[in-house]
C-alpha cells in the first residue's frame, strides 16, 4: 500500500514544537480591526498550543 499523501491544508497550518506540542495561529486578525479592542488583537497576535482532545 502506498503512503498517505499529507493534508497540505492542515500542514500550512499547524506546526510542530520541539517538545511534540503543536501550535497554530488564531483566526480573527487580518481585517476589520478598528472595532476590536488592542486587547483582543494582542491575544490573537500570539500562537496557541492545540489540546490533546483535538489531536
Amino acid at each position: 500500500m502506498p503512503k498517505m499523501k499529507t493534508k497540505r491544508s492542515a500542514a500550512k497550518r499547524f506546526r510542530k514544537t520541539g517538545s511534540g506540542k503543536i501550535t497554530y495561529n488564531k483566526s480573527g486578525n487580518r481585517h476589520l480591526s478598528t472595532k476590536k479592542s488592542s486587547k483582543r488583537k494582542r491575544r490573537l497576535r500570539k500562537d496557541t498550543c492545540l489540546s490533546k482532545a483535538m489531536t
